[in-house]
C-alpha cells in the first residue's frame, strides 16, 4: 500500500507540472475570454524578446458589464504592475482598450480597477466599486502613453503613464475597499466592437511585489532581477531571478560576462550559457557592491570589509579572473573607503572616504598607497568615475542640497555641477564610447546622503558634457541597482538590478 500512495503522489505530481508547463504563458497564470465575446481572443508568449502579444474582441468595459481579452495570474498585498504597450495597425474604432485590469473574480460584472490607452489617445483610471454597478473613471492628462504602471498602496490605486523617455504622469484612487487582498491582476484588450479582433503587444512587462513598510535596511532583504536594456529602445529582458540580493553588475570588457556582488561574494555570470559560477576573492569575502574593473579588463579593485580592522572598508585588487590573495591599497586604520574606479593607466584607484569625520573622494596610489583628497566638504561626495580619456572625474555631491551629479579635472580642480533638478541623483557612469553618462535617481523625498533600498527610481542617460537628462527605465530598486559601471563595451547597453519580493 505504501508503494502504491507513493506512487500515485507521484503521478499527480508530475501531471501538475506537465498542466501548469503547458498553460502558463510567461509569468501568467491564464488566459481567458471574459464576458463570453462574440469573437474569442489569444495570446502569446515571445520568450527571446519577453513580450506578449494579446487580440481581443468584446463590445466594451463599461457599465455594469465586460467583454475583453484577459491574460492573468493572482496575486494578495501590494503590488506594482508596469508594461510598455502598443497597439498593433490603425484599429477600426477609436475606443479600443488595452492596459492592465485588477478584478475580484473571472466573472464580466466584477469589481475592478483598470489602468487603460485608448486607440485615440485618451487615458483613464476605470473603476467599478460593486458587483454589477456603474462603471466610474478618473481621466488623465497624459496622451496615448506607451508605458503604463498600476500599482496599489492599501486602498490606494495608482496609474502612472508615459512614453519612453519622459516622466510619469499619475491619477489616484484613494479609499477604494471594493478590491479584495486575493485580486486578479494581468494584460487586457477589448476592441470595442464585437465582431473586430483588435491587437496589442506588452513588453518590459513587471508584476513587483514591494518590501513591507517595517523592513530594517541591510537585514531585510526581497529577490532580485538581474536585467539588460538598449539604451537606444529601452527594451529590457531579465536574464536572471534570484531570491537572495543580488548587486551592482559589471560588464566585461570582452562583453561575455557580468561581475556582481551576493552575500559578500562575487559571481560570474555567463551571457552566452547562463551559466553563474563564484569568482575566486580568497579571504575576501565581505565585499560590498564597489567592484570595478580597468578600462583594459585586467584587473578587478573592490571594497572588502577587513576583519582585522574592526570590520572597516578597504580597498583591494586581483587579477579579473580571479586570486585566492587580493591585494590591500588602503592602510588600516584611516577609515572606511569605498572604490569606484580606476586610472586610465592603473596607478590610481578612486574612493570615497571616510576622514576626519567626513565622506570626501580621494584618489590612491596602488603601489605605494599614497593618498590624495580632491574634495574637501563637510558634505557627503561619492561615486567617483574616471572617463577613459583620464581628464575628468565625475561624481556626485550632496552640497547644493540634495544629491547632484558633478564633474572635475582629475586633479580635483575646477568642480561643476551637472544637473539640477529635484532628484537626488546618483552614481554617473561614462559610456566606453564617452558620448554618455547613465545613473539613477532616487525620489525627491528621500534623504539625500542615503541610496536606500527598494523605492521607485529612474534610471536615466544624459550627454557627456552635460544636457537634458532623458528617462531609460522607471524601476523599483535603488541600492544595488547601479553602483558600478554596468556599459556594455559597445556602448549600447546597460546592465542592472531591480527588485521584487515573491509573490
Amino acid at each position: 500500500m505504501k508503494l502504491r500512495s507513493f506512487t500515485l503522489s507521484f503521478l499527480f505530481v508530475c501531471i501538475t507540472t506537465t498542466f501548469q508547463a503547458q498553460y502558463r504563458i510567461g509569468i501568467f497564470d491564464g488566459n481567458t475570454a471574459i464576458g463570453n465575446p462574440k469573437v474569442k481572443g489569444s495570446a502569446t508568449f515571445d520568450a527571446l524578446n519577453q513580450a506578449y502579444t494579446l487580440t481581443g474582441a468584446g463590445t466594451n468595459m463599461w457599465f455594469g458589464t465586460d467583454e475583453f481579452q484577459y491574460l492573468w495570474t493572482t496575486i494578495q498585498g501590494d503590488f506594482i504592475l508596469r508594461a510598455t504597450v502598443n497597439f498593433n495597425g490603425k484599429g477600426n474604432d477609436p475606443h479600443r482598450k488595452a492596459g492592465w485590469i485588477i478584478k475580484n473574480s473571472l466573472d464580466a460584472n466584477s469589481n475592478h480597477v483598470n489602468a487603460s490607452t485608448h486607440g485615440d489617445g485618451l487615458t483613464s483610471l476605470q473603476y467599478r466599486k460593486t458587483v454589477g454597478g456603474l462603471t466610474e473613471e478618473l481621466k488623465s492628462n497624459d496622451q496615448s502613453p506607451t508605458i503604463i504602471q498600476l500599482e496599489r498602496r492599501g486602498t490606494t490605486y495608482i496609474m502612472s503613464t508615459t512614453k519612453f523617455g519622459k516622466e510619469f504622469t499619475s491619477v489616484e484612487l484613494v479609499n477604494n475597499e471594493s478590491l479584495d487582498n486575493e485580486v486578479y491582476v494581468g494584460l487586457y484588450v477589448c476592441s470595442h466592437n464585437p465582431d473586430i479582433l483588435e491587437s496589442a503587444t506588452f513588453s518590459n512587462v513587471r508584476i513587483i511585489k514591494p518590501v513591507a513598510e517595517d523592513y530594517t535596511p541591510y537585514r531585510d532583504y526581497i529577490g532580485s532581477n538581474l536585467e539588460l536594456m538598449d539604451v537606444e529602445t529601452g527594451h529590457r529582458k531579465i536574464i536572471h531571478h534570484s531570491a537572495h540580493s543580488i548587486q551592482a553588475p559589471n560588464w566585461t570588457v570582452d562583453g561575455k560576462n557580468l561581475i556582481y556582488n551576493s552575500k559578500g561574494h562575487l559571481y560570474n555570470y555567463e551571457l552566452e550559457t547562463n551559466a553563474i559560477t563564484p569568482l575566486n576573492t580568497g579571504f575576501a569575502v565581505n565585499n560590498n557592491n564597489d567592484h570595478v574593473l580597468t578600462f583594459d579588463g585586467q584587473l578587478l579593485g573592490i571594497s572588502n570589509h577587513n576583519q582585522k580592522d574592526n570590520g572597516t572598508s578597504a580597498l583591494y585588487y586581483l587579477p579579473t579572473e580571479g586570486d585566492s590573495l587580493p591585494k590591500m591599497v588602503t592602510k588600516p586604520g584611516v577609515g572606511a573607503s569605498y572604490f569606484h574606479g580606476w586610472s586610465p593607466n592603473n596607478k590610481e584607484m578612486l574612493f570615497t572616504g571616510n576622514r576626519n569625520g567626513a565622506y570626501n573622494i580621494f584618489s590612491v596610489n596602488v603601489k605605494s598607497g599614497k593618498e590624495e583628497q580632491l574634495t574637501d566638504l563637510p558634505t557627503l561626495d561619492d561615486g567617483p568615475e574616471f572617463s577613459e580619456n583620464g581628464k575628468f572625474i565625475y561624481f556626485n555631491s550632496v552640497r547644493s542640497g540634495t544629491m547632484q551629479l558633478y564633474r572635475m579635472k582629475a586633479n580635483g580642480k575646477k568642480q561643476e555641477q551637472l544637473t539640477f533638478d529635484e532628484y537626488n541623483n546618483w552614481f554617473p557612469h561614462v559610456s566606453p564610447d564617452q558620448k554618455w553618462i547613465v545613473f539613477i535617481s532616487f525620489p525627491k523625498d528621500i534623504n539625500p546622503s542615503e541610496h536606500p533600498f527598494y523605492k521607485h527610481c529612474m534610471l536615466r542617460i544624459m550627454p557627456f558634457k552635460g544636457g537634458e537628462p532623458k528617462v531609460l527605465a522607471h524601476i523599483y530598486g535603488g541600492q544595488g541597482t547601479i553602483n558600478v559601471p554596468s556599459w556594455s563595451p559597445d556602448s549600447k547597453r546597460i546592465a542592472f538590478v531591480t527588485n521584487t519580493d515573491s509573490y
